[in-house]
């Protein structure tokens, strides 16, 4: 049997009813066989990053994460803004891997799910390419839920899906990660 592709995705918010979790859920729902997405847990549980906590002094939940983030092959982040900035518990995430080997040419996938929210992926974009981490441009993903009740939300994102936005974004983070690396047991049945 073919080992998937396992793409690690992590929601910058972390409210429940997150527009950016839902778009994380419906990626991660209709993924092919091929490819399996994983929605990040940790985020909201992180300690807070400090130097003095790193090498020997790193926190369990932080090398989980960590592991976690050197285990897959891609990783998904879907942000949305606050006050014209990150959300503090993604910023902090990054954080904890700027000195780390996880991160540098992981390619990285952006998803937003609103029609506003620049200031905060300008500044996204910033920071992983800062930390090195290869952000696959052709595969941007976004598309508007914020403001909309849950059966407009659940009605954009099944018209995503039936006219293949959502996998097509998918598919071109998929082969931007195939270009990158030989995996002759990997095929993506798209």
């Amino acid at each position: 049997m073919e080992k998937p592709l396992v793409l690690y995705a992590l929601c910058g918010s972390q409210r429940k009813a997150s527009t950016n979790r839902r778009l994380l859920e419906a990626l991660r729902d209709n993924a092919p066989v091929a490819v399996c997405v994983e929605i990040c847990e940790m985020i909201g549980e992180l300690p807070i990053f400090n130097p003095d906590r790193e090498g020997e002094n790193t926190p369990a939940l932080v090398e989980e994460f960590a592991a976690k983030v050197r285990a897959c092959d891609g990783i998904i982040v879907a942000c949305p803004e606050y006050a014209h900035g990150l959300p503090g518990g993604l910023k902090n995430a990054l954080d904890w891997l700027v000195s780390r080997d996880e991160v540098p040419f992981k390619p990285v996938m952006i998803a937003h799910a609103s029609h506003r929210g620049d200031f905060a992926l300008e500044q996204l974009t910033e920071v992983l390419k800062t930390m090195s981490f290869d952000v696959v441009n052709d595969a941007v993903l976004r598309i508007s839920l914020l403001g909309k009740s849950e059966d407009a939300q659940a009605s954009v994102l099944a018209e995503s899906v039936e006219n293949r936005r959502l996998l097509s974004a998918l598919a071109k983070f998929c082969a931007a990660i195939n270009r990158t690396r030989i995996w002759p047991d990997r095929s993506s049945h798209w």
